[in-house]
């Protein structure tokens, strides 16, 4: 089926209706800028979503659904649920790549946003333990699959649209752009926790403060669905799509074609990947488990440090067109098995330690995920690139996210803070072998 003979929807009719003027009843042509702040709104929408159920994770699901464990034991299941996302992400992936074949990336993309945006503001209702019982984890981690099945669907594209439109020599500055959209949503997603927790004394938060960021999360996915779908309903979008550059390829024969570089793309960011949820996810349940902090000191930090992460992600798009992004991926993942040293110690230190610990980790994590994503997307063949590389993504986020947090917190509280180091090193390791081993696939990387 044609690009241009797929169905529409109703909020594609209306994207496409604010692109065209009088002059040009088909649409004007979006121009980088254009396309660089609807995947910043996009991926910014899809990180909040992140961060407010993992903020919730630690300071909600362990009293509200798992009340009869004891603290650890109940995160360490709550982050278990919190994984099932990125177990079922790569299974969305292949089924919206099948409706994207048949219904058009249009259809696709409103479809897995629908979902994602219901999967989480079901979450806002979910009743507890005392209510329901056992099955209140069971609709959590049900929901939780669904926030996954739905994030495998949203994969629009537009961050190789971007790539395509960079100019020469500036591939590193247009590649970090999607990446801001973590540090600008775990920004938003802390400080709202920090309102929520402050102004609302605990009771009232954990029987009905702590749902508000799930609606939140709702009505930032109507924005980014309308930013997204206003650039992908362009002709010049579908003149790419035609081209065959955005098209999805069939999976089995992708990944047939193509395993090789998506192995080696998945494993190539792992050390970055790793650190994303050792700074975000993990220190936070280690400072509410096991010191006396209040947990809005700590998402204040969190916020500021996001701040941090923002500018080391844009510096990181100026270092790789100097240096090149594989220099600079390695160089990285060299300085955060450093880092996995000391890390414990400065996380163990008290106030002055945390802080110390979470400045140089963002300045690490936005150097390292400003060029994380799509470090090899450019050795796929073009017929594949668009479906390999969102099966890369899903992949590297599981290798090397997925169960970072339940991870690092069980070989933290079973062996101390030092193992939590180990496990951030075996993730910098497994980048250097990463791009050691595929260093001929590692000298296209620009």
């Amino acid at each position: 089926m044609a690009a241009g003979t797929l169905p529409s929807t109703e909020a594609e009719r209306d994207a496409r209706a604010v692109n065209a003027d009088r002059d040009d009843p088909h649409g004007h042509r979006i121009e980088p800028g254009e396309i660089a702040i609807g995947v910043i709104i996009g991926r910014t929408s899809e990180f909040f979503d992140f961060f407010v159920y993992a903020i919730a994770s630690v300071l909600v699901f362990p009293q509200l659904v798992f009340p009869y464990m004891d603290p650890l034991q109940g995160t360490l299941w709550s982050f278990a649920i919190f994984a099932l996302a990125f177990l079922s992400r790569p299974v969305g992936t292949m089924v919206f790549t099948w409706v994207d074949q048949h219904y058009g990336r249009g259809v696709k993309l409103t479809a897995a946003l629908f979902l994602l945006g219901v999967s989480t503001v079901v979450i806002a209702f979910l009743p507890g333990y005392e209510s329901i019982g056992t099955w209140s984890a069971i609709l959590l981690a049900l929901f939780r699959l669904g926030q996954g099945f739905a994030l495998g669907g949203t994969w629009d594209g537009l961050a190789s649209l971007l790539a395509i439109n960079a100019p020469d020599g500036r591939r590193g500055w247009w590649a970090m752009i999607p990446q801001l959209g973590a540090p600008i949503g775990l920004i938003v997603a802390s400080l709202l926790f920090v309102f929520l927790v402050s102004v609302l004394p605990a009771q009232d938060f954990l029987g009905w403060g702590w749902r508000y960021p799930f609606f939140v999360a709702f009505a930032i996915n109507v924005v980014a669905l309308f930013a997204r779908l206003r650039i992908v309903v362009t002709p010049e979008y579908a003149s790419l799509f035609e081209k065959r550059e955005l098209q999805p390829a069939p999976i089995l024969s992708t990944i047939r074609s193509e395993w090789k570089v998506i192995i080696a793309g998945a494993f190539a960011p792992l050390a970055s990947f790793a650190l994303f949820h050792m700074v975000t996810v993990y220190p936070l349940s280690w400072v509410f488990l096991y010191t006396e902090e209040s947990p809005v000191r700590f998402l204040v930090i969190e916020a500021v440090a996001g701040a941090i992460g923002v500018l080391s992600v844009i510096a990181s798009g100026l270092l790789a067109d100097r240096i090149g992004r594989r220099t600079l991926l390695g160089a990285t993942a060299a300085a955060i098995a450093v880092f996995s040293f000391f890390a414990p110690q400065l996380l163990d230190g008290g106030a002055q330690g945390e802080v110390v610990f979470m400045v140089i980790g963002f300045v690490l994590l936005g150097i390292g995920f400003g060029q994380a994503s799509g470090a090899l997307s450019s050795r796929f063949a073009q017929r594949h690139r668009y479906t390999a590389s969102a099966l890369t993504s899903d992949l590297a986020w599981l290798f090397g996210a997925g169960f970072a947090p339940l991870a690092a917190l069980w070989l933290s509280a079973r062996f101390g803070l030092i193992a939590a180091g180990a496990y951030l090193l075996s993730g910098a390791v497994c980048t250097l072998v990463a791009l050691w081993i595929n260093r001929e696939l590692g000298k296209n990387i620009e």
